[in-house]
């Protein structure tokens, strides 16, 4: 669009359906390199990716040409379609219903990118629920705690 200018970036959270840690290290980098692609498709601009074993992070700069709905849509789809295409697991895999997406200023880009990065390290203390609930009071993102996503009961700090 001529004479459109913006600058949106979005911090996009997703959970693994069915409450399992199955995402390894075996699998990851392929799964990044293929999220990757897919944002490139749809012409957005990736700064950090790290697919946990159940859960995903995402952060990118958003054009106002699609929906992030849409574009979450594309990334699920894509990603599911490629695991079970290729038989990357021993299971069928599936992500559960809603994401979290969560704006930024540009000041912060590079906050956002190390925390995202260091998701090993950040896991060795605070469980995902805790991460996702942190970042819906942080954002004052009203919320029923019935329709968070599926969490491990039994996680460990």
């Amino acid at each position: 669009m001529p004479n459109t200018y913006t600058q949106i970036y979005i911090h996009l959270v997703f959970a693994v359906q069915g409450r399992h840690n199955i995402i390894n290290n075996t699998i990851k980098e392929e799964l990044q390199k293929y999220t990757t692609g897919i944002l490139e498709n749809r012409k957005q601009k990736l700064y950090a990716i790290n697919i946990m074993p159940d859960h995903c992070h995402i952060f990118f700069s958003m054009t106002p040409t699609i929906n992030i709905s849409d574009l979450v849509k594309d990334i699920k789809t894509g990603i599911t379609n490629h695991i079970n295409k290729n038989h990357l697991l021993l299971t069928k895999f599936e992500w559960q219903k809603g994401f979290g997406a969560f704006s930024y200023a540009h000041s912060q880009i590079d906050n956002v990118v190390k925390y995202i990065q260091n998701q090993e390290e950040h896991h060795k203390k605070h469980t995902f629920r805790e991460e996702y609930i942190d970042f819906l009071k942080k954002f004052n993102v009203d919320y029923n705690p019935n329709y968070l996503f599926e969490f491990y009961e039994d996680e460990i700090k």
